[in-house]
């Protein structure tokens, strides 16, 4: 197949035995785990792809750093066949019956940019419309443009050489390489306790001025 878009079930359970000699599974080392066949779709779909093609697919982030035979798996893809072109991080709640944070793993077998992986991470790429979360185009857009060019834009994306993958021992979730952190204002403790003060002072004049109206009223003695 040139081109394989897919949106498998997330974590489905299969029986790998029933696939042991089978040739889309066998040069892996492992097979994918009863409880989760998300790599086994993986495999499917990558060996029915072209040598010049191209795959995008929707998985849990689970798939990004799980270890067991799901690290194994992932390893062979990246260090022994070099088939990850890309790790997009989506947003929480865009899909209907899940509510959890999705990515979207681009393979190419015949890679040309093949000396690092981008990662995205879009998860705040979204606007909030009743119940879900919604990718407008402006957002698509964004996600589209930074993997075709493969821009690197600071708390958004970014290159990791594939050593720099190894060095993570394989480990693709998306905050080891993608920054958000945004450093808060340093608090001026003298100026808090100031406002504080002040507050106090205010909240003591009101309480003494509803005192005069109460007694006015004759509520209290």
């Amino acid at each position: 197949m040139k081109t394989v878009i897919a949106n498998p079930p997330f974590s489905a359970s299969w029986n790998p035995e029933l696939f042991k000699d089978d040739e889309r599974f066998s040069d892996y080392g492992k097979q994918a785990p009863k409880s989760k066949a998300d790599y086994a779709f993986i495999q499917d779909m990558i060996h029915h792809l072209d040598e010049n093609g191209i795959m995008a697919v929707v998985m849990p982030h689970g798939v990004l750093f799980r270890g067991a035979a799901e690290l194994v798996i992932r390893k062979y893809l990246i260090k022994d066949k070099n088939y990850l072109d890309a790790v997009i991080g989506l947003p929480a709640n865009i899909f209907f019956g899940t509510s959890i944070p999705t990515c979207i793993l681009v393979f190419k077998k015949c890679r040309e940019a093949d000396e690092d992986i981008l990662f995205v991470d879009a998860s705040k790429e979204f606007e909030k419309q009743k119940n879900q979360n919604v990718l407008l185009n402006t957002h698509i857009n964004k996600i589209v443009d930074t993997y075709q060019n493969r821009t690197v834009t600071e708390r958004f994306s970014h290159k990791a050489t594939l050593q720099e993958v190894a060095d993570n021992e394989y480990n693709l979730n998306i905050p080891r390489y993608v920054d958000t952190f945004q450093k808060e204002e340093d608090i001026n403790i003298q100026v808090v306790m100031a406002e504080i003060k002040e507050l106090e002072t205010k909240r003591s004049d009101l309480d003494s001025e509803i005192e005069v109206y109460l007694k006015e009223l004759g509520l209290v003695i």
